[in-house]
């Protein structure tokens, strides 16, 4: 797969792709620095209720995801046609929809915390924090989904280099806030909480500013008829299409979230140390899947370009290589857990129970990059050709079909048994994408 007469398309692709892993890694970082901070207080149970509180409201954004990838997707096909008009259309669009969608959560925020934190379970000091968390988080969720079109309008746009800053800064503020409200104000899990939160609104100042700065001519001439304007902006037949692509990618993403919550649900029922340890293992499984993003990112770009351009070749010649680099990438990373993963941690939490607990399933974070690199890769090609109905159904076979299956099966090995699932999940779904796309390139041929 590696062709040295390839070399220039290995190297445009490396040039977008490693940005974008470095910017995708902060994500899952971040993360990892909230719990950390939560994990070196003295009981389980902060780590445990500032995860599901945390897990509530990512999911709310993770289930949105469909802003991102529908704005990576269509926005890279309009760069293809170098109509820079409905580029900067379809960012207004996405940011106006992410705005409505996030006041609707604010407003329902009482009814959506306490069915979740009822369905959530865990002990009553878990659900305390969790609440508590939760409460404060669900504010930031107008701009969390914001931020989702602004980074994807970004990477459709192949402007790699400025989404790695703006995450690096955004992150940057919210490990200070953490640092400062934890262990200087101890606030404890409203710390990280509050963090979050103007992290948030930070990032979308930022992310608006630059986008600004960058085409002010261009915004200002699109919206100086404002009535010709608005009708762009509220064409029918274009909602049509844009709400029917966001429903598929909607569908696949609450199938996927299913999978997460019940992770984090069932492993609340198994007790405090069991949702504190898996809290750990799923950071460290979202800093593989970010990371492996970058690659499928990158894909996205120059698939959805080729694709904008129609140009067959280039789109097949690109998959090729990004599933050569995604191989490479995912061996890497099952080579630093296998090698350093006991070390990691240690360094997240000083808690020996839930040290010694997570230490027995480091096996399952050892093998999903393996496992997964194929349908992170997939996900990105299918989103750049705006093929959601294919991820949708590749995404409900993999849930229905294989993952709450083969928990069933397993469920008398605890812990094990959902690991076990979610890896067979994830190898369905590569597998599903994979002998589509083979399917495709062979009528395309």
């Amino acid at each position: 797969m590696f062709n040295t007469s390839h070399l220039d398309q290995h190297k445009r692709l490396f040039y977008l792709a490693l940005p974008m892993i470095l910017s995708n890694i902060t994500v899952p970082l971040l993360g990892l620095v909230d719990t950390a901070v939560i994990g070196h207080l003295e009981h389980a149970y902060f780590l445990g209720g500032s995860t599901i509180g945390a897990m509530l409201i990512t999911s709310v954004v993770w289930l949105c995801g469909f802003l991102r990838m529908s704005t990576t997707g269509l926005s890279a096909q309009t760069l293809g046609l170098g109509d820079l008009s409905q580029n900067l259309l379809i960012l207004l669009r996405g940011v106006c929809l992410a705005f409505f969608i996030g006041l609707v959560m604010i407003l329902l925020q009482s009814p959506f915390l306490n069915i979740a934190l009822t369905i959530a379970g865990g002990s009553k000091q878990v659900q305390f924090y969790a609440n508590q968390y939760a409460q404060i988080r669900i504010w930031g969720v107008p701009a969390a989904l914001a931020n989702l079109v602004i980074l994807g309008w970004l990477i459709g746009n192949q402007q790699g280099k400025t989404v790695l800053w703006l995450l690096i800064a955004t992150n940057l503020i919210n490990i200070c806030l953490d640092l400062l409200f934890v262990y200087v104000f101890n606030w404890q899990v409203q710390g990280v909480a509050f963090a979050s939160l103007l992290a948030e609104y930070s990032g979308m100042i930022i992310g608006i500013t630059l986008i600004f700065r960058c085409y002010k001519s261009a915004l200002v001439k699109l919206v100086s008829d404002f009535r010709q304007f608005s009708r762009e902006l509220l064409d029918k037949q274009v909602l049509r299409n844009y709400f029917q692509l966001n429903r598929d990618i909607l569908i696949r993403t609450l199938c996927l979230q299913i999978c997460f919550l019940f992770i984090t649900f069932q492993g609340a029922r198994l007790g405090d140390t069991v949702v504190a340890a898996n809290a750990i293992l799923m950071n460290f499984l979202l800093l593989i899947s970010f990371g492996l993003d970058g690659i499928a990112n990158a894909a996205e770009a120059l698939v959805g370009k080729a694709h904008g351009e129609k140009n067959t070749k280039q789109l097949k010649l690109t998959v090729q290589i990004a599933l050569f680099w995604s191989f490479i990438f995912a061996c890497l990373y099952t080579l630093l857990f296998a090698t350093f993963g006991h070390f990691f941690l240690s360094l997240i939490t000083d808690i020996s129970s839930v040290i010694d607990f997570a230490q027995q399933y480091l096996v399952w974070i050892v093998l999903l990059p393996l496992v997964s690199c194929w349908c992170f890769l997939y996900d990105g090609v299918y989103i750049s050709l705006m093929q959601a109905k294919v991820m949708r159904n590749s995404m409900i076979i993999a849930t229905f079909g294989c993952f709450f299956p083969v928990w069933y099966l397993l469920q008398g090995f605890d812990n094990h048994g959902l690991w076990a699932a979610f890896s067979i999940f994830m190898l369905v779904r590569g597998a599903t994408l994979a002998w589509h796309f083979h399917c495709y390139r062979r009528e395309s041929a």
